[in-house]
């Protein structure tokens, strides 16, 4: 696509120009029972809300209005699940009849209206059956992800204290099956808050103990229930709860907007991703991820498009080609993952010799999103595929893109290792430790100004005090996005890592962003973390830890003293970067993010609770073995 940045331009001077009458067209693209007359109220919580006197059904939104259309006969979810063999398809009409039963079943059981309801389930249709139930009956689901240990889960039901919670009896990981109702039990066990009900989905290859009087067979209370009608809520009310974790230890709950979040996600589809009604989105996430939530389930049906929900992984089931094999075989028009999946790929195929396989014609592009995408894996990428490779930023705060490129306006051209420039209804600067923007090029604190746009979080769930503390105080005027970054001259906006990522050497504050993207460019590195460890001499120095891509030969030491020497010629001797590790994995989250805060504890021998989001705990030890004071 051409004329991208003048397409790019208009937009965006659009929304600076009129932000009201911006979203006020944007929100002409959803159906109202009530239209709103006010489009922002900048009197009403912590910085406005959107949309204030609107009432709309959510649900209606993503499904009834389009097979009223005529889409019924649409596909509207294919669940694609290389972990049990076997492919699915709902169309919008078949989706339609299953949610308007949950929501008839969740209804029988006490549920209505505000009430809230906890999802505990793996990547199966039912999940995202249930998320929208809850939308249809104007409640509050919570999704955590299938398989998070019981007293996680139970921190989490205390918080919301939810009517029924909807789980499976387990899930499947590659040569394991995790039995999750165990786990449910325990959490509710633990939990002082106990829930009415719960509805039991059984799968095959672990069937679950139900306790009488308060499990209920899952497809048996479906199979019984009468169809639900769609319940309006008003706009301001709250969709959804999505815990993070907090810094306290005690999660938090991000709120979404029912309102808002429906016209920036309907908004988003075809700006952002160019997609139209009836194009086919892999996005390669977890519904227990807000990535999820947005462009698994609520985006791509708000739009009348195809959702693909997948249940495997990157690498391993069975190899590294099952992305490719998935749009091959689904026509995705375009595929959304992280670039921790690319990364992975790239080390099993290092060659990139897997795509050649598989019919990608239609693909138009590939999204990254989840963590700051290297540019030697953008750039390896969007030359394996010879398509647009984007790289763009978010938050589980904020629920759709804050910077990125936009292929319903053309694209402008790309550079790898930014993320991008900001949507229209965001104005990003890099702020220094007064408030006061930075000049262009130097790293800041990124912030955006309020008031936030449409689908941002407008307050944690019963915090907001903690909203205020957490977001706000930090930069009046402005939310905080504890990223670290700079904007350039051209208003590319470059996230380098977590605040909490800027080391300080001997005085001088680093990236450690721009060290891992020094290191990724390696030809044997595959993926790479680097953090700020205890040093006498300088206060903190970088430690690298590397992993290989598969089939590197050559020894260890060599590589390492090929790293330092880059490091040093790239960024300068102010770095001290002067050690590095080969290790076998990096420990990350389900979603894909390096646990980088745990790496630098193991690392300066401190005492640290296992992440509940880790995805596989083994590899705390293994780091511990080689990474502790006394392994350095």
């Amino acid at each position: 696509m051409d004329g991208g940045a003048e397409s790019y331009d208009a937009a965006y001077a659009a929304w600076r120009r009129d932000p009201e009458a911006y979203w006020a067209a944007a929100a002409r693209g959803i159906d109202w029972e009530r239209e709103p007359a006010r489009i922002l109220a900048p009197e009403l919580g912590a910085y406005g809300r959107w949309f204030p006197d609107g009432r709309l059904s959510l649900c209606h939104n993503a499904l009834d209005r389009h097979v009223a259309a005529g889409r019924g006969g649409q596909a509207a979810i294919i669940h694609d699940s290389p972990m049990t063999g076997t492919c699915t398809t709902l169309t919008y009409a078949a989706l339609l009849a299953r949610v308007e039963r949950v929501a008839g079943a969740l209804a029988a059981l006490g549920v209505g209206a505000g009430d809230r309801v906890v999802v505990y389930m793996p990547m199966v249709p039912e999940a995202a059956v249930a998320m929208l139930a809850c939308a249809r009956l104007g409640a509050v689901h919570s999704v955590v992800f299938g398989g998070f240990a019981a007293p996680e889960l139970a921190a989490r039901i205390a918080d919301a204290k939810p009517r029924v919670v909807v789980a499976a009896s387990c899930g499947l990981e590659p040569g394991r099956v995790v039995a999750y109702k165990p786990m449910l039990d325990a959490a509710i066990e633990l939990s002082p808050h106990k829930p009415d009900a719960c509805l039991i989905l059984q799968r095959p290859q672990a069937v679950a103990e139900l306790v009488p009087g308060r499990d209920h067979d899952f497809l048996a209370a479906e199979a019984a229930a009468a169809p639900h009608p769609c319940v309006t809520v008003a706009a301001t009310d709250p969709l959804y709860i999505l815990y993070t974790s907090g810094t306290t230890g005690k999660p938090k709950g991000i709120v979404r907007d029912t309102g808002g979040h429906a016209v920036a996600l309907h908004h988003s589809m075809s700006m952002v991703y160019g997609l139209s009604p009836g194009e086919v989105m892999f996005t390669a996430s977890d519904v227990g991820w807000v990535v999820g939530h947005s462009y698994i389930v609520y985006a791509p049906l708000l739009a009348g498009c195809t959702s693909v929900l997948f249940e495997g992984k990157p690498v391993g089931t069975p190899d590294a080609g099952t992305f490719w094999r998935v749009c091959a075989d689904h026509r995705a028009r375009v595929l959304f993952t992280a670039p921790t999946a690319m990364r992975a790929i790239k080390k099993e195929d290092p060659r990139g010799e897997l795509p050649a396989r598989y019919d990608l014609s239609n693909l138009a592009a590939l999204f990254l999103a989840g963590e700051r995408c290297d540019p030697d894996t953008a750039v390896w990428a969007e030359r394996l595929l010879g398509k647009p490779v984007i790289d763009h930023w978010w938050q589980t705060e904020t629920g759709w893109t804050i910077t990125g490129n936009f292929r319903g306006l053309g694209l402008f051209p790309s550079r790898p290792g930014s993320g991008g420039k900001p949507a229209p209804g965001y104005h990003v600067a890099a702020l220094d430790e007064a408030g006061q923007p930075v000049a262009p090029g130097q790293i800041g604190t990124l912030a955006i100004r309020l008031p936030l746009p449409p689908s941002c979080l407008p307050t944690l769930w019963q915090a907001d005090d903690r909203f205020r503390a957490a977001y706000l105080e930090a930069f009046p005027g402005w939310y905080n996005t504890s990223d670290a970054g700079m904007v350039d001259a051209e208003g590319y906006v470059w996230v380098m890592s977590r605040t909490d990522d800027i080391i300080n050497v001997a005085g001088h504050r680093l990236s450690t962003g721009a060290m891992e993207e020094v290191l990724a460019s390696h030809p044997d590195v595959a993926e790479c973390a680097v953090v700020g460890v205890k040093d006498m001499l300088k206060g903190q120095a970088p430690l690298g830890l590397v992993v290989l891509k598969s089939g590197v030969a050559r020894p260890e030491s060599e590589i390492v003293r090929e790293l330092v020497a880059l490091v040093r010629e790239r960024i300068g001797p102010v770095a001290a970067f002067r050690e590095a590790r080969v290790v076998e994995r990096l420990p990350k989250t389900r979603s894909g993010k390096i646990l980088r805060a745990t790496i630098r504890a193991i690392a300066d021998g401190d005492r640290y609770n296992v992440p509940p989001t880790i995805d596989d705990p083994a590899i705390l030890t293994e780091l511990g073995e080689t990474l502790g004071p006394a392994g350095r």
